[in-house]
């Protein structure tokens, strides 16, 4: 493995580069060619690139890529396919490269990535390698969260129509005609010798900064060593939709020192009865479930002067 400057610098010296675009994402389709001209004119030498119709192959096409030995996998989509391709990419000596297409953008949000598209390319010219933290499922990585309860019950209820059309407002919406009839859950999460017991709807276990397209809080990130993890409202779906509103509306003015948040680096977490479970917007299964991090797993490129701890 070489250092992340000696990568940084191969990075900028070289342009060795593959280039894999979920086209089945919000803009993906329609920002490839855009995205592949971009990247050649800026430089760089594609060792591979293309898009992805079928999200099915996803997974293949990045793999496929990354097994061409680039320097930088420039992966486009949304978190779906930059988690895919995190973990991926965890421990390697190969960079990652965000290009934003989808629909909320969690983790480029969080590591300060634009999502004008002629931005984010020059990130990739004139950026800096750093090491971000993985939250860690079982042996599954992930780069933005875990949701337990109603998020992963819309998470499978949410047409992808809807998701194209009306982009992140497709999951408060489908939240909104699956509120009607579900029922709060008894959450206990362990962390550091002790229990903390609530009734709630929804539970997020975060690694990164950002959540639906809105800040957290003020001081969370993918490189502090720590998942944040929060109930959004109590047992009431009014009260769900309150916190709701609350955490859109203030995230930027809150810290991880406030209530709810309990900033750990390990936890476990029963509900009763069982709830469903996803991790970066994907189906992961049923609680109880352990949680953890990966710290320094994944080098990214980033814009230059980021923080890297």
């Amino acid at each position: 493995m070489r250092t992340k400057q000696e990568l940084g610098a191969a990075i900028r010296r070289d342009r060795r580069a593959a280039l894999v675009v979920n086209a089945h994402s919000r803009r993906g389709r329609r920002l490839y060619e855009g995205a592949r001209s971009r990247l050649l004119a800026a430089g760089f030498t594609l060792l591979g690139s293309c898009p992805v119709d079928r999200p099915a192959e996803l997974e293949q096409r990045l793999a496929e890529a990354a097994d061409l030995r680039p320097d930088l996998l420039v992966a486009g989509g949304g978190d779906g396919t930059i988690g895919t391709a995190a973990r991926l990419l965890a421990h390697r000596d190969v960079a990652l490269g965000l290009l934003p297409l989808g629909t909320t953008n969690n983790f480029a949000r969080t590591v300060g990535i634009p999502l004008d598209l002629d931005a984010a390319v020059a990130v990739l010219t004139d950026g800096t390698v750093i090491d971000v933290d993985l939250g860690l499922v079982g042996d599954l990585r992930f780069t933005n969260h875990v949701g337990i309860g109603l998020s992963a019950d819309v998470m499978l209820a949410a047409p992808p129509r809807l998701k194209r059309v009306a982009g992140r407002l497709a999951y408060p919406l489908t939240a909104l005609g699956l509120l009607r009839r579900h029922r709060p859950l008894r959450v206990t999460v362990r962390a550091e010798g002790r229990d903390h017991d609530f009734a709630t709807h929804q539970v997020y276990v975060a690694n990164g900064g950002f959540h639906a397209g809105r800040p957290i809080t003020a001081d969370a990130n993918a490189d502090d060593r720590l998942l944040v993890a929060y109930p959004v409202g109590g047992p009431t779906r009014r009260g769900l939709l309150r916190e709701t509103a609350r955490n859109a509306a203030g995230g930027r003015r809150r810290t991880l020192r406030e209530e709810p948040f309990l900033a750990v680096r390990h936890l476990w977490v029963e509900t009763d009865p069982p709830a469903r479970v996803e991790v970066d917007g994907e189906p992961y299964g049923e609680t109880p479930i352990r949680i953890g991090l990966d710290p320094n797993a994944l080098r990214i490129m980033a814009a230059a002067g980021s923080p890297d701890h």
